[in-house]
């Protein structure tokens, strides 16, 4: 079985991972609040973020089976780190921003599909997940 990805320590806080099956590279970067740089994604930035992209995914997913065009939807993750110890992340807020075109019965399903996620489904219940979509 081939790893899902490999990684390198590159010093200063800094690593560098490549997904194997596509050789796509990213660079993680330490926060400034936790001695770092803050110049690339922190990992619990791309776990904030990769809860919003796996959302929109199902979103996706849902709306091309009903050939419903969601083409230049967006979404805005913001994360909230616990103030106590020990360091983790305590909140998720995404903000999808959807086609005001689509019906209520058709923002119903997409809503209800992005609760399946599996990264959503994956997070520590004590992370909160607060998930809005807007219609504009």
């Amino acid at each position: 079985m081939k790893n899902t990805a490999t990684a390198r320590y590159a010093g200063h806080l800094r690593t560098e991972a490549t997904h194997t099956a596509s050789g796509n590279a990213i660079q993680t970067d330490a926060p400034v609040d936790n001695h770092g740089r803050g110049e690339a994604f922190s990992p619990t930035d791309l776990v904030s973020t990769a809860l919003g992209s796996c959302m929109m995914t199902v979103i996706g997913i849902v709306a091309e089976r009903h050939s419903w065009d969601l083409v230049g939807s967006t979404f805005a993750v913001l994360k909230h780190m616990s103030a106590e110890p020990p360091r983790r992340i305590a909140q998720i807020d995404v903000t999808f921003t959807l086609p005001a075109t689509l019906a209520p019965q058709e923002r119903i399903l997409l809503e209800r599909a992005a609760h399946t996620c599996p990264v959503g489904l994956s997070l520590h219940p004590e992370v909160r997940q607060n998930i809005v979509f807007e219609y504009k």
